[in-house]
């Protein structure tokens, strides 16, 4: 079953999304030098839907795949992460359109920390990667969706004890 969700659900207005069992990313925190969190940001290839911007590793979800699954497995397929690092921490649905019967796609952001400032692989999904400091995200040219939903992100962040060498 691996990949069946590849591929666009259009809502009721028309809108396409992608990700037929909706969408997931990682907003990935680690410690900085000076004990603040920085993010993993990833600056989308060109040729991508919003391509340009900068926004999280992750993509559809696959039928039998939570939401902290398919963000992990996203987050290693586009930057190379090693899910044994990562430690997911909460959960946080970042959109959701209705359908006719009630939700028909969401992205759920999975907030996750990793003990350093791992090393990326960018795939060709991604022009570049890069920790960015929590308070330099809103100076980047953000994904639409992300740029949307980051306020709400960074204050659910905060509220949860940056994890520093294994123990918050």
């Amino acid at each position: 079953m691996r990949g069946d969700g590849d591929g666009w659900v259009v809502s009721d207005s028309g809108a396409a999304y992608w990700g037929r069992h909706g969408a997931a990313g990682l907003l990935l925190r680690a410690p900085r030098p000076d004990g603040s969190a920085a993010v993993l940001l990833q600056h989308r290839a060109p040729w991508s839907h919003q391509g340009g911007t900068w926004g999280l590793p992750g993509g559809a979800r696959d039928s039998h795949e939570t939401a902290e699954q398919a963000a992990v497995r996203e987050a290693h397929e586009e930057a190379g992460l090693p899910a044994h690092l990562l430690v997911v921490r909460t959960t946080v649905i970042t959109a959701e359109v209705a359908g006719p019967n009630g939700p028909s796609w969401t992205y759920t952001t999975v907030i996750a920390d990793a003990p350093a400032l791992l090393d990326t692989v960018p795939n060709r999904e991604s022009a570049e990667l890069r920790w960015v400091a929590e308070d330099e995200v809103d100076e980047l040219p953000l994904h639409p969706g992300f740029a949307a939903s980051w306020s709400h992100l960074r204050a659910v962040a905060a509220s949860i004890p940056l994890l520093v060498n294994g123990s918050s």
